[in-house]
C-alpha cells in the first residue's frame, strides 16, 4: 500500500479542530453582541429522495451547490463541483476533453469503453447518463447540482454504487425573459450563452431556450505531427450546445414538460505528457505538461442529443404521480495517441455509438405518519464501438522480412446490449414524533447481450476511409482472428447472452432530537451490473455484477441558525469487483490479451464533515474536509498485486469564505477558497502513475446592478499554477530500481494528462 506523509493528515486535522472552535467562539461573540447584524443560514432544497425536502431533513450525505454559488465561484463545468463535495472525484478522463471520469469513496469505473458500466450515476433532471463520454456537461441555465455519496440502489437503482451526480436545471416562471452573458478570458476563451423564456400561453404554456458557444486556444501544443496541415493545439476547446423546453401547465395540480438537448464537442484529440523520454525517437520530454506530439489525428467529435418527456400529476393532497420518458444517443470519433510520440508506436483510433431509452412511472404518497416513494424503471441500451490499436513501427521491425509486414494491427468491435427494468419502493415511517424508521427495496432484473471481434492484421489498419488523409480501407483481411468458441467460430457469430437478477435493500433509523437536530443511521445496498468483456479474446464468460454494502452514522444540526453541522461516518464493503488482468508475455510485446473477471473486492471506512458559518449578514464560510481508510482484498488470481485504490486521496479539504457588499454602484460578492486534495494513484496495480498532494487557490468577485439587469464577474483560478495528473496510461515495465524496459508497443510508455493551469476569465451578462 502507498504510504502517505502524516504532517498532511495532521495539518488537516488541525485545520477542522482550529475551524470548529472559532465557529462555537464566533456564535458566542454573535449572541452577546446587539451591533452585529443578525445572521442567517439559508434552507436548501434537495430531490435526493426523489420528493422536495429540506437539506437538514435527509438521512443521507448530500451536497447541494445552488446557481448562485456556482456563479460566484465562476463554475462552467461539472468537474468542478469536485471540490464542493468530500471524498469526490470528478475529472476529464483521458485523451478526451468531455469524457468524466467519477468516483466517490472510492468506488467508480475509470475504463470508458463501451461495455462498461459506471460506478457513480449521473443525472440531468431524472434522467439517466448511461455513457461517461460527453458527461463532463457544461452548466447551462441550471438551478443547482446534487451530490449523493454512497450507494444510492434503491431509489436510484444499478450503476450507483458509489453514488450519484444530480443535475437539475431552472423551471421557468412563466415571464418573458431574455439573458446574454458573454465571457473573455486566458488562452482566448470566447464564450456566448444565451437563455431564455417566452409565455405562449398565458400562466399555461411555456418556451424555454439557450444556447452556448465556448471556445479556448489549447493550453499547449503538438510540437511534433507526423500529419501535415493538422490543427496543433492541444487541450483547447471548441464547443457548443443547446436546450428546448416547453412547459404545459395544464392546471394547478397537473404539470408537463418536453425537452430537448445536443452538445456538439469538435475540441482536438488530447495529447498526453511523456513522463520518460522514448527509446524510439529522439524528441526530448516537452518542456511544458500541456505539450505533446503526435502521429494521429488530431481532431476529435463528441455529439450528444436527448429527447425527454415529463408529466407531473397532484392527484389530491396526499398522492401524486409523474411519469419521465426518455431517448437518448451519443457519437464519439476520437485518436488516442498512447504513445504521444510522432511514430505509430501505439495510436488508436476509434469511434463510439451509442443510444438508450428509459421509462419511470413513480407515486408518491403522505400519509399522517409515514410516507411512500415508489415507482417502475425500464431501461433499453445499446452501446457500440471500434478501436484499432495500431502498432505500426513494432511490426515493421518484428515481422517486415519475414511475413512482408507494413504495420500491425489489433482491431476490436462489438456490442453490450442491455435490457433492464426495475421497481423499487421506500418508506419513512414515524414511530413516535421524534423517532422514524427509513425502510426500502428496489428489485432489479436484466439481460445483456454482446459480441466482440478481435483480429491481428500485419498492417496498418484504421476505422474508415480518409481517416488519415488519403487513407482508403477498403476489404481489410486479419490473417489472424483472435476470439473463438470451442467450435473454433469466430466469437462474433454467435453473441453471448447473460442475465441477473438483485435486491437491494436499504433501512434507516432517524432521530430528530429538536427541530434543528438530526441523527441517523443506514444501511444500504448498491449493484452495478454484470458485463462482458468489449476487448476479449477467448470466448470467456461475463463478469459478475458488483456489490457495494455500506453503513452510515450521520449527524446534521443548525446552531441557532448560525452554524450549520453535517457530518457523516461510512464504512463500505465493495465484493466481487469487475477487474480487468493483462496476461503477461514478455516474449511477445504485441500481446494486448486482456481478461475481464471478479477480484475479492475492498473495503473503506471514512468520515466527511460539511460546515457553514454564517458569520454577519455579509460574511459565509465554508469548510468541508473527508477522509478515507481504504483496502483492497489480496487476491492469488491477480499476477500483478493491487496497492490501492485508483483517483481515491485520503483527504480532501475544501475551505471557502463569501462576503456580500451592498453599495450604490450594485452588490459585490467576493469568494475565496483554497481546496486540497491528498496523493492518490491513476491506476490501482501500479504506483508508477502516483500524484502527490496538492492544492488549488480560487478567487472571485461578482456583481450585479441594484436594477438586476447587468451582472458580471472576475475570476481567478488555480492562482498558484499547480499541475496535477488526472489520468494517463501506463505500457511501462517498472523495474523497481527507478528504471524502466519497453512494455506493449516496445516503447516506454508512461504518459499523463493534466489539470487545468492558472486561468483568468471575465463574465458580463444581460437581463432583459
Amino acid at each position: 500500500m502507498k504510504q502517505h506523509n502524516s504532517n498532511k493528515s495532521y495539518l488537516a486535522l488541525a485545520i477542522a479542530t482550529a475551524l470548529t472552535a472559532n465557529v462555537a467562539l464566533a456564535e458566542e461573540t454573535n449572541n452577546n453582541s446587539a451591533e452585529v447584524k443578525e445572521p442567517g443560514l439559508e434552507r436548501i432544497e434537495v430531490t435526493a429522495r426523489k420528493t422536495v425536502e429540506s437539506l437538514q431533513s435527509v438521512p443521507i450525505a448530500v451536497t447541494s451547490i445552488g446557481a448562485a454559488e456556482l456563479s460566484e465561484n465562476g463554475i462552467a463545468v461539472m468537474t468542478e463541483v469536485q471540490r464542493f463535495s468530500p471524498n469526490t472525484t470528478l475529472q476529464t478522463s483521458r485523451g478526451t476533453n468531455s469524457t468524466l471520469t467519477a468516483f466517490i469513496r472510492g468506488v467508480g469505473q475509470q475504463d470508458p469503453l463501451w461495455g462498461y458500466e459506471p460506478g457513480v450515476g449521473i443525472y440531468i433532471d431524472d434522467v439517466y447518463m448511461a455513457r461517461p463520454q460527453g458527461a463532463v456537461l457544461d452548466l447551462l441555465d441550471v438551478e443547482r447540482i446534487e451530490v449523493l455519496r454512497g450507494p444510492q440502489g434503491t431509489l436510484y437503482g444499478k450503476n450507483t454504487i458509489g453514488g450519484a451526480v444530480k443535475y437539475v436545471t431552472r423551471e421557468m416562471s412563466g415571464d418573458t425573459e431574455f439573458t446574454i452573458e458573454g465571457t473573455v478570458g486566458s488562452y482566448n476563451q470566447k464564450d456566448l450563452k444565451i437563455t431564455g423564456q417566452i409565455p405562449l400561453v398565458e400562466d399555461k404554456l411555456y418556451f424555454g431556450f439557450g444556447h452556448a458557444e465556448l471556445n479556448r486556444d489549447g493550453y499547449g501544443e503538438f510540437l511534433i505531427s507526423a500529419l501535415a496541415g493538422q490543427d496543433t493545439e492541444n487541450y483547447n476547446k471548441d464547443l457548443s450546445a443547446s436546450r428546448l423546453t416547453l412547459e404545459y401547465h395544464a392546471s394547478d395540480d397537473l404539470f408537463m414538460r418536453l425537452a430537448w438537448d445536443r452538445t456538439n464537442d469538435d475540441s482536438n484529440a488530447k495529447g498526453g505528457y511523456r513522463l520518460l523520454p522514448s527509446l524510439l525517437t529522439d524528441a526530448p520530454v516537452p518542456d511544458s505538461v500541456y505539450d505533446s506530439y503526435t502521429s494521429m489525428p488530431t481532431k476529435n467529435a463528441v455529439e450528444l442529443e436527448g429527447l425527454s418527456f415529463l408529466a407531473s400529476w397532484q392527484v389530491n393532497d396526499e398522492l401524486s404521480l409523474k411519469y419521465v420518458a426518455t431517448s437518448r444517443e451519443g457519437n464519439s470519433d476520437t485518436n488516442i495517441d498512447f504513445d504521444n510520440t510522432q511514430l505509430d508506436i501505439f495510436d488508436v483510433p476509434a469511434f463510439y455509438q451509442d443510444e438508450n431509452t428509459s421509462h419511470e412511472l413513480q407515486a408518491n404518497y403522505i400519509g399522517d405518519s409515514f410516507s411512500l416513494v415508489s415507482g417502475i424503471y425500464a431501461y433499453d441500451g445499446e452501446s457500440c464501438g471500434h478501436f484499432d490499436a495500431v502498432l505500426g513501427f513494432l511490426g515493421r521491425a518484428a515481422y517486415g522480412a519475414s511475413l512482408g509486414a507494413t504495420g500491425l494491427t489489433r482491431e476490436v468491435t462489438g456490442c453490450n446490449n442491455s435490457n433492464s427494468i426495475a421497481a423499487y419502493i421506500q418508506s419513512s415511517i414515524d414511530i413516535t414524533n421524534k423517532l422514524s424508521l427509513t425502510v426500502g427495496g428496489r428489485y432489479t432484473k436484466e439481460e445483456k447481450e454482446a459480441y466482440v471481434n478481435n483480429g491481428l492484421a500485419f498492417s496498418n489498419v484504421y476505422p474508415s476511409d480518409n481517416w488519415i488523409p488519403g487513407y482508403v480501407r477498403g476489404d481489410v483481411t486479419f490473417p489472424q482472428v483472435l476470439g473463438t468458441d470451442t467450435n473454433g467460430d469466430d466469437i462474433l457469430d454467435a453473441p453471448k447472452k447473460e442475465d441477473w437478477s438483485q435486491f437491494t435493500p436499504r433501512v434507516g433509523l432517524e432521530y430528530h432530537y429538536d427541530n434543528d437536530t438530526m441523527f441517523f443511521a443506514s444501511y444500504s445496498q448498491g449493484f452495478k451490473s454484470g458485463t462482458f468483456n468489449p476487448r476479449a479474446t477467448v470466448n470467456e464468460s461475463a463478469a459478475n455484477p458488483e456489490i457495494v454494502d455500506s453503513i452510515e452514522l450521520g449527524f446534521k444540526k443548525d446552531w441557532d441558525d448560525v452554524i450549520r453541522t453535517n457530518v457523516t461516518v461510512f464504512s463500505l464493503d465493495h465484493t466481487d469487483r469487475q477487474y480487468i488482468t493483462v496476461t503477461p508475455d514478455p516474449d511477445d510485446l504485441t500481446v494486448l490479451n486482456q481478461n475481464l473477471g471478479n477480484i475479492k473486492g475492498s473495503s473503506a471506512k471514512g468520515i466527511e464533515a460539511e460546515i457553514t458559518w454564517a458569520a454577519s449578514e455579509n460574511l459565509r464560510i465554508d469548510y468541508s474536509i473527508g477522509y478515507i481508510d481504504s483496502e483492497i482484498e489480496e487476491d492469488p488470481t491477480l499476477a500483478t498485486p493491487l496497492v490501492g485504490l485508483s483517483n481515491t486521496p485520503d483527504y480532501t479539504m475544501n475551505l471557502a469564505a463569501n462576503y456580500t457588499l451592498d453599495t450604490e454602484m450594485g452588490y459585490f460578492v467576493l469568494t475565496g477558497g483554497y481546496y486540497y486534495r491528498d496523493d492518490y494513484l491513476l491506476f490501482e496495480d501500479s504506483d508508477s502513475l502516483l500524484q502527490d498532494g496538492y492544492g488549488t487557490l480560487n478567487a472571485s468577485v461578482t456583481w450585479e446592478s441594484l436594477e438586476g439587469n447587468w451582472y458580471g464577474g472576475l475570476h481567478l483560478k488555480n492562482l498558484t499554477d499547480e499541475e496535477a495528473m488526472v489520468g494517463g496510461y501506463n505500457f511501462a515495465a517498472d523495474n523497481g530500481d527507478g528504471t524502466y524496459s519497453p512494455g506493449l508497443g516496445g516503447d516506454t510508455t508512461l504518459i499523463g494528462y493534466f489539470n487545468d493551469p492558472r486561468t483568468m476569465h471575465l463574465t458580463v451578462g444581460y437581463r432583459f
